[in-house]
């Protein structure tokens, strides 16, 4: 696994959703009809990656988040008091308007991963996520050594993956829509008992990709641009393209563009610049991390824009040459979230003008 950073700090980047279990009775927390707040919601199951089902009979008392995007989607469902403590916090200025206030009341556990024993001790019931396909956590990939089922269970932590961001790299198709991460914000509502929160931020959701898929509908697959992500806080040297398990190339679909990396089995992939110009994108997305200010922001475009446009391999591409660069975050493009449908308007807008309201 590869970490990439969020906000200044690395959060690893994975792709799935918080499917729910059934029967017996319980809420189906996938459900998107779930309406009911906390009063009689429960019980709620949720399963993992693999299936094993994890049962909620009442509201979770103290949740710790693995990192950001876990956070925002609590603080978004406004269940935000009931976390306390996280991973990987969010940087100056990531989280937008009245979140931002939020998430700092939340205890920093560790600016990287939470360790081992912190996270055991912490007084959580629920530990949220974001970060690991399952059993992938342990033995490398700069996760650390990570608490087994067993451990966790012992210090009476309930286990929760977002599957939208936890489990992409052993999908078994490409990610094409943002479902993955509707059911992700469904469950975790069901769980927390906010589910009429969650339905209302789901309905925000599909209202604006689904105007955006009215106006660009119409365009035929061979006809709509193509489209490369330059991830360029990954590094230059050999770049990082996402594929098609990965959010983004969701994100890419619903604009009406074209990943020019969408034929990459997996979630990211390094490859080599040659590779890029072999597919000589019509439109290039400058993806660097918010630096916590409108000016660091713009400089980091800035430095992304003017390397694509003097590196001896990459000035000649058709998007450099026709100035076709959007300056639009890594964050909302790449890592599952509400902001995933604003980032669909976004790029619609600016390779469809006039089209997209």
């Amino acid at each position: 696994m590869r970490s990439r950073v969020w906000g200044g700090t690395a959060a690893v980047v994975l792709g799935g959703l918080l499917a729910a279990g059934c029967g017996g009775g319980e809420k189906n927390a996938a459900d998107g009809r779930t309406g009911k707040s906390a009063a009689g919601a429960y019980p709620v199951s949720v399963t993992d990656c693999r299936g094993a089902r994890t049962t909620f009979s009442d509201a979770p008392k103290g949740i710790v988040t693995s990192n950001a995007s876990s956070l925002e989607l609590l603080l978004r469902l406004g269940a935000g008091d009931k976390v306390i403590g996280t991973g990987f916090p969010p940087g100056k200025g990531t989280l937008p308007g009245a979140l931002d206030a939020q998430g700092k009341k939340v205890k920093v556990l560790s600016r990287n991963v939470i360790p081992k024993e912190k996270l055991l001790g912490s007084g959580a019931d629920v530990y949220v996520d974001t970060f690991a396909s399952m059993g992938g956590m342990s033995g490398g990939g700069g996760m650390g050594d990570a608490p087994t089922e067993e451990e966790f269970t012992a210090a009476g932590i309930k286990h929760l993956y977002l599957k939208s961001t936890a489990c992409a790299a052993q999908g078994k198709k490409p990610v094409r829509d943002l479902s993955a991460v509707e059911a992700d914000i469904t469950s975790l509502g069901a769980v927390t008992g906010t589910s009429a929160k969650a339905k209302e931020l789901v309905a925000g959701m599909r209202e604006k990709v689904g105007a955006v898929q009215k106006a660009v509908g119409g365009t035929a697959a061979g006809e709509r641009p193509t489209y490369f992500f330059f991830d360029y806080d990954a590094g230059t040297k050999q770049p990082t393209v996402v594929c098609n398990r990965q959010v983004a190339n969701a994100v890419i679909t619903l604009a009406g563009a074209r990943n020019a990396f969408a034929d990459c089995e997996g979630d990211n992939k390094q490859v080599g610049w040659e590779d890029v110009i072999a597919k000589n994108p019509d439109w290039i997305q400058l993806g660097v991390r918010d630096r916590g200010s409108e000016a660091a922001n713009k400089k980091a475009f800035d430095e992304a824009q003017k390397w694509l446009e003097t590196n001896p391999a990459t000035k000649g591409l058709k998007a450099v040459e026709e100035g076709h660069f959007l300056r639009i975050g890594s964050e909302p493009t790449t890592i599952a979230g509400v902001q995933n449908a604003e980032t669909v308007e976004k790029i619609a807008r600016t390779l469809y003008p006039g089209k997209v309201g």
